[in-house]
């Protein structure tokens, strides 16, 4: 315990930093999951079967390799491809490091959500799009107004797995070293000979972190339920 201590005094900004960037790159995962995850659901169930055919190819290629290998695929593969993303500080973090490790966090969240959001929608009644349509609604409006509510509701609890997803897996970027909570664990235990200390306090940091969120998330979850029931 004194160790730990010892450890939390001396490097406490070395682990708020890391602590900042994991957050930073999990909020960023999760809002960029979110809008092409919810493209990538439309994709699916679209009319077309060339969309529907890419759609799922891109869910079953990423579903199936590793975020390790995604990582690195990105990190390297970008420039590769003529996308050179300066190698810009800022803050202290290196900004290409940080855009690469987000865009193939957010690539394979993308995938999961998209199913999420799918089965959602494809969950909803017949019956409420039969209404929707006697009452004269077109698509987009059917969509929008009908059918995206119930579904939101209904998923609450998978995009709550997906989000503590995000955030663990998060931990993994630091292979191509940005700094947050993983590589400062590393750091510690390179400069305090001490392997197993900065590894409890991270774990720690990362369960306070899922939990707070899990708990916003069930508190939204049932201010939905109760203002649906009224």
């Amino acid at each position: 315990m004194a160790q730990i201590l010892r450890i939390l005094s001396t490097y406490r900004v070395l682990l708020w930093n890391g602590t900042k960037i994991t957050l930073l790159i999990s909020v960023m995962t999760i809002i960029l999951g979110l809008i092409c995850g919810t493209l990538m659901a439309f994709m699916r169930i679209s009319k077309s079967p060339v969309l529907r055919s890419i759609a799922a190819a891109y869910v079953e290629f990423i579903r199936g390799t590793p975020v390790l290998v995604q990582i690195f695929i990105v990190y390297y593969g970008l420039p590769m491809m003529g996308i050179e993303i300066p190698s810009i500080m800022f803050g202290g973090v290196d900004i290409s490091r940080l855009l690469s490790g987000t865009v193939a966090l957010s690539v394979n969240s993308t995938a999961y959500i998209c199913e999420i959001v799918r089965s959602g929608i494809q969950s909803i009644d017949i019956g409420q799009t039969e209404g929707a349509m006697a009452l004269g609604l077109n698509g987009r409006r059917r969509m929008w107004y009908v059918i995206l509510p119930q579904a939101i509701k209904n998923i609450i609890p998978a995009l709550a797995n997906e989000f503590v997803t995000v955030i663990k897996t998060s931990s993994q970027v630091s292979v191509i070293g940005i700094a947050e909570l993983m590589y400062a664990a590393d750091t510690i235990r390179g400069i305090s000979f001490r392997p197993m200390e900065p590894l409890l306090i991270v774990a720690v940091i990362y369960f306070i972190i899922t939990f707070s969120l899990s708990c916003v998330i069930r508190r939204i979850e049932k201010n939905m339920r109760r203002s649906s029931r009224s």
